[in-house]
């Protein structure tokens, strides 16, 4: 197994016993006016165990407006751990539309959504200094609309799955010029649990298929993959799931991020 050249892979320079890594996980499960998101806790549970095993430390919260949602990733974006840490996840799971992710009091497509342009805002180069030139890495799992994923070809005999319901209704090395310009926005990689306008599936009893088969393809190859192959594993699992395909999108990573490099 050849790693890249180091200037191609994003840099871990403090040892574990140092860092600070840190993750933010927001998992809304009751709302007012939606249903309720049945096996939620199954996902909370497993993505939490995963990234405390990958070395985050998780900031969870639950049930939260798209107002409050907002002032958690600010807070967030604004910890003191980013400084000695090397990246970040960022997890949100709940009901969705097209244009974003519903807050406790969403009742429509227009009511109490939180955009996604206001994640990549928290943590862009601008607002999250700590994590200039450090991989943020958005998961999200929540429909996108109410579409089925799904077309039926020909020769095609897709058997139903059971019993699923869906989830809709480094410090910068210094210069030395004082100022340079960077990018606004740079080194996020983002994995949604769909393409745009179709249903995530998810199981009251085992939680969404995303978060299982993400876990699951991390847990077996996070060890010698970087963070985009493991993206790619996790949509290759969808390929007898046709009802679904996990899409990765405003994906700005300039560099390869493995999560265990060499230690």
């Amino acid at each position: 197994h050849h790693l890249p050249p180091s200037s191609q892979i994003y840099p871990i320079l403090l040892p574990r016993e140092t860092r600070t890594r840190r993750a933010l996980l927001i998992c809304n499960t009751e709302f007012e006016y939606l249903s309720q998101r049945e096996g939620a806790e199954v996902d909370v549970k497993e993505m939490t165990k995963l990234l405390e095993g990958l070395g985050y430390r998780v900031d969870f919260h639950e049930n939260l407006t798209s107002q409050e949602m907002a002032v958690v990733m600010k807070d967030f974006a604004g910890h003191k751990d980013h400084l000695t840490s090397d990246s970040t996840f960022l997890v949100f799971m709940s009901h969705g539309r097209r244009t974003g992710l519903c807050g406790t009091k969403s009742r429509d497509e227009t009511t109490d959504i939180l955009s996604l342009d206001t994640i990549y805002e928290n943590f862009n180069n601008k607002h999250c200094k700590a994590l200039i030139g450090k991989p943020k890495v958005v998961i999200i799992q929540s429909c996108r609309g109410d579409n089925s994923g799904a077309v039926l070809v020909s020769d095609s005999a897709i058997s139903e799955m059971p019993a699923l319901s869906s989830d809709s209704t480094n410090t910068v090395k210094r210069q030395y010029k004082k100022f340079r310009l960077i990018h606004l926005e740079s080194d996020f990689a983002t994995l949604y649990s769909s393409t745009p306008d179709t249903i995530s599936w998810r199981s009251p009893v085992t939680g969404s298929i995303f978060i299982q088969r993400l876990v699951e393809q991390f847990r077996s190859h996070a060890f010698n993959s970087d963070l985009q192959e493991l993206f790619r594993k996790v949509q290759r699992s969808f390929e007898d799931f046709p009802k679904q395909l996990p899409t990765q999108e405003r994906t700005t990573m300039l560099r390869k991020f493995y999560l265990f490099p060499g230690h």
